[in-house]
């Protein structure tokens, strides 16, 4: 008996979330099927299943991770031609039986802050300086439920990174609360945009003052990685090329979509000068 981490990629798009759900398309719901169906898997609830996060419905993925026992060392591809296009395994690696698969050294997020067309330039370097104040550890009730039990978190970086008509922001740290990611994000942009100053920033952080935050949307989040202390991951380039020809081919959809919306914007005003 082994146990082996695998690291998972997906675009979350179609998806209702990661965790299994009755009658709805999940990430975990076909990845499940493609182990057993492989052998990979013989019986999933003797095999210790367990994974590093839960993301939300429409969160994409380039890193998260799922262990279990098994009698034998699965094959990688073999497992991915039974998986749908948008998922794909990336990798992995032999871990130790006891291997605590939610209980990650660190965890790396990226959002893709993106300007809606007729917006200001937003100010990147008070953005930069919000984001410091959100590192360390703090009470972040604001930012999850507010019947979090446990709303303390350390966040060991933000870092802001302007892109043409965007913004990446990475986020690392050991664990996050629900929806925290996103909720930073929209505090960032707020300050950005000249909606909140830096003093607000420690009110949004103090649990006294309650803030009522709205995430921003899941679509523009990616877990990017998840790190573990001694472990190291055998990547699979054949599946990572797979995995860029499906995402090329969604990107190219999608510009497909915006050049027919385009047109359709222009007919009406077209129309409305006429």
């Amino acid at each position: 008996m082994i146990r082996v981490a695998l690291k998972v990629a997906y675009l979350g798009t179609d998806f209702y979330g990661f965790q299994r759900q009755p009658n709805l398309r999940t990430v975990e719901g076909e990845l499940i099927s493609a182990l057993e169906e492989s052998g990979a898997i013989t019986n999933l609830g003797q095999s210790n299943y367990s994974i590093a996060g839960r993301t939300d419905r429409g969160v994409h993925a380039m890193g998260n991770v799922v262990s279990f026992r098994t009698d034998k060392e699965p094959i990688i591809n073999q497992i991915n031609d039974l998986l749908p296009l948008d998922i794909r395994i990336l990798g992995s690696t032999r871990v130790p039986l006891g291997f605590k698969t939610r209980y990650a050294h660190k965890r790396h997020y990226r959002y893709v802050l993106c300007r809606e067309p007729g917006d200001n330039e937003w100010n990147t370097n008070k953005m930069q300086e919000a984001a410091h104040l959100m590192e360390g550890t703090h009470n972040f009730l604001n930012f999850s439920r507010r019947s979090e039990r446990n709303p303390l978190r350390t966040v060991d970086s933000v870092l802001i990174t302007p892109k043409d008509n965007m913004c990446l922001v990475d986020v690392e740290g050991a664990s996050f609360l629900w929806n925290m990611v996103r909720k930073i994000m929209t505090v960032l942009l707020s300050v950005g945009k000249g909606e909140l100053e830096l003093e607000d920033i420690q009110r949004c952080l103090d649990p006294q003052y309650p803030a009522a935050i709205t995430p921003m949307p899941p679509e523009s989040l990616i877990l990017m990685d998840v790190f573990y202390q001694g472990v190291k991951f055998k990547e699979d380039d054949y599946a990572r090329t797979r995995f860029i020809k499906s995402l090329g081919k969604e990107c190219f959809d999608h510009q497909k979509m915006v050049a027919a919306t385009k047109e359709m914007m222009g007919v009406l005003r077209e129309s409305k000068a006429v």
